[in-house]
């Protein structure tokens, strides 16, 4: 009976040896697919954030030609109310 006892222990321990084997190659193998959609979504982001260098000096000049109407327009504003104190003056 102890020898009965015994091998069902053993046949047990390499059971779960086996099913620990299994688990750890199939753990490995989920690591490696995590890292490899982790590096997949890191370069989507970047390759999404990257602007290209004929669309960002389209876009600088733009900007520029905004920052160049905003200035005219309160220049504008400024010799605007400029001339509508001196009406008002010379009335």
């Amino acid at each position: 009976m102890s020898s009965s006892v015994s091998f069902r222990i053993t046949r047990t321990a390499e059971d779960l040896a086996q099913t620990i084997t299994t688990l750890s190659q199939r753990l490995v193998k989920l690591e490696q697919r995590q890292e490899a959609l982790e590096l997949q979504v890191r370069q989507q982001l970047q390759s999404v954030q990257q602007v290209p260098d004929e669309e960002r000096a389209t876009l600088d000049g733009i900007e520029q030609l905004l920052q160049e109407t905003r200035q005219l327009l309160e220049l504008t504003d400024t010799q605007a109310d400029d001339n509508a104190f001196g009406q008002e003056l010379a009335a």
